[in-house]
């Protein structure tokens, strides 16, 4: 999924329906255990499957794009873009992991899980009303995996061959039976038309509209400004279970900003209809005195979610000689004071991260023990001593501001172990080097919570500097690695699997694009993460991430950040939305809709186009 959000976000086992010692086809297969909805199923659970089609939702972003072509590493693509195209399957929003069919009508496993056949729907077609065909999706793989994102090499790894058998059915054979999440891996895949792309350049840039299959297809570009969609009237698939009384919007539009100030301001102003607000101070200090929250002409509100938080943290660059000790990283955590900025900057909603799969019950916790200790003692002397001996504990400080100061003082001395000495000016040295580095960021919120850690470190003896850049040189500067620190994240769904080796694979340190960011590079992690890839169930799948968690916290590769298992939105009250929310989703814009009968009543907002 190259730089989808995540948003998208975010990918991830055991066959559904019928039994699997045959190959017997099924609608749809589950992570584990049965899928919920039965094979005459009408519509998903948090979808209104009479919801009126019609109006107008307006998006906004804060950033820029120069890229209509999402699958590659070149450019910032621009935001929607998944809106134009389908999957293989649909992942629906309120089981953990389960998958129905979508271009592919039904699905075939073996037992061991040694491969998967896809069988299309005849009635499947482009928006220039040719076939989907097997063709297509043999092309976009092979495609994807030369010249995609090198997301695509690590994430098909296992995928010894793609076969097409006949116009409406084709076959992934993979290089290694039991791992139980390649099916769904392959089930994720989106196609692409090889009839489009056929005398193009797939890896270059583009600003022409590609050709889609989706619910939506481009209306108009403006290039790093703006892009507007509009629904496929005549959409084969509109009304497919998995998409019944979704993507209702007629038009869903995006625009571009480059401060977040202006950004948030243009929403007051009614310069766009809905926001997914991820500043706190902007939460609590910004809304409610505004005289459209005021005549309740803007809702505000928090949408629960069981989404896993995953990781988002200060990263370190490890290939930085500076940052090779993990007694300096672990040094540079007593710097942060996360009690107190949360008090400051997000007026203490936010929880403090310590798992890379927080929020969910793949989180380790305690000292390992049982089947997690037997997990780990085949990796004893390759990965820290502290896993079998400490329980991962972020420091602590009371939040007024001046507890830092016995952090401080433990974070010299891991310092003084790894050989680091007070030099001139207080700063300190170690081999004639200075113990400084520089935080490369886009994003002007997060450089608030950045200034306090900034001035701890300088009393730890470190000096720090912000980097502001614009987006698309902060996104080529990670894409390779071209920095000290960042601000970033690592996405974690229900089921972790074969993305595992992007984030942490030795054989990616030096991969361009990969995200690997922090440089992991640990034969014993690589052998974690396969260990997860083929876990036989989910009990086991369990005690497998929790291990890995374990070394990674361990290893300190991050100063963890915060979390809220809340999705903060605003939105001019024009749109209603099913009373069933997706448990891991927000469905915005996919089964909210426009309401006429509440758009009529506003005191001022823009009508729908």
């Amino acid at each position: 999924m190259s730089k989808r959000v995540a948003l998208l976000l975010a990918a991830t086992l055991l066959m559904a329906a019928p039994a699997l010692a045959d190959t017997t086809p099924v609608h749809g297969i589950a992570i584990h255990g049965d899928v919920k909805y039965a094979p005459d199923f009408k519509h998903v659970d948090y979808a209104n499957p009479d919801a009126p089609k019609g109006g107008e939702m307006r998006l906004a972003v804060n950033g820029a794009f120069d890229n209509l072509n999402e699958y590659i590493i070149k450019g910032v693509s621009a935001p929607g873009l998944a809106l134009t195209q389908m999957t293989l399957m649909d992942h629906t929003k309120d089981e953990p992991y389960s998958e129905y069919g979508l271009i592919a009508e039904s699905v075939e496993v073996p037992e061991d899980r040694s491969s998967i056949t896809f069988n299309l729907r005849k009635e499947a077609k482009w928006h220039d009303g040719k076939p989907i065909t097997a063709d297509d999706v043999v092309w976009t793989f092979n495609t994807l995996v030369k010249e995609g994102s090198p997301f695509y090499r690590a994430y098909y790894a296992n995928v010894k061959e793609v076969k097409a058998e006949n116009a409406n059915r084709v076959t992934f054979t993979f290089s290694m039976a039991g791992n139980r999440e390649l099916p769904f891996i392959m089930g994720e895949l989106v196609v692409l038309p090889k009839h489009y792309w056929e005398g193009k350049k797939f890896a270059d840039t583009t600003l022409t509209p590609p050709l889609g299959s989706g619910a939506y297809k481009i209306k108009s570009v403006e290039a790093g400004r703006r892009i507007v969609y509009e629904r496929v009237k005549d959409w084969w698939a509109a009304d497919l279970p998995v998409n019944k009384g979704q993507f209702n919007f007629d038009t869903l539009s995006f625009d571009v900003y480059r401060d977040e100030t202006v950004l948030l301001q243009a929403f007051f102003a009614g310069e766009y209809d809905f926001r997914s607000e991820n500043i706190a101070q902007n939460w609590f200090t910004q809304y409610d005195q505004q005289k459209p929250l005021k005549d309740g002409s803007i809702v505000k509100e928090e949408i629960r979610h069981s989404l896993p938080a995953g990781l988002q943290g200060f990263i370190f660059n490890t290939r930085r000689a500076i940052f090779a000790d993990p007694k300096v990283r672990e040094a540079l955590n007593y710097a942060f004071d996360f009690e107190w900025s949360n008090k400051q900057f997000a007026f203490g909603s936010y929880k403090r991260i310590k798992s890379f799969f927080e929020n969910s019950e793949l989180a380790s916790s305690g000292l390992p023990q049982g089947r997690e200790l037997e997990i780990l003692e085949k990796y004893r002397g390759q990965i820290p001593d502290e896993v079998f001996t400490q329980e991962y504990a972020n420091p602590k400080t009371d939040g007024s501001g001046n507890g830092v100061r016995a952090n401080i003082m433990k974070g010299k001395k891991l310092l003084e172990e790894a050989g680091w000495k007070v030099g001139a000016g207080g700063i300190m040295e170690k081999d004639g080097k200075k113990l400084e580095f520089e935080i490369l960021s886009h994003s002007e919120a997060m450089e608030r919570w950045m200034g306090p850690f900034i001035g701890n470190l300088k009393k730890l003896g470190v000096v720090a500097n912000i980097r502001h850049v614009d987006t698309t040189q902060y996104t080529n500067r990670v894409d390779s690695f071209d920095f000290d620190m960042i601000t970033g994240g690592f996405g974690q769904s229900m089921s972790p699997g074969n993305e595992q080796r992007d984030f942490w694979g030795s054989d990616k340190v030096n991969v361009k694009g990969s995200r690997n960011t922090i440089g992991v590079n640990s034969k014993a992690v690589d052998a974690l993460v396969n260990e997860i890839i083929a876990a036989p169930d989910r009990e086991e799948l369990t005690y497998r991430t929790r291990a890995l968690d374990r070394v990674l916290l361990a290893s300190h590769y991050v100063i963890p950040q915060w979390y809220l298992d809340a999705f903060r939105v605003a939105y001019w009250n024009k749109y209603s939305r099913p009373p069933v929310s997706p448990k891991y989703g927000l469905g915005v814009p996919e089964t909210w809709w426009y309401d006429a009968e509440k758009a009529g009543k506003l005191s001022k907002a823009p009508p729908a186009k």
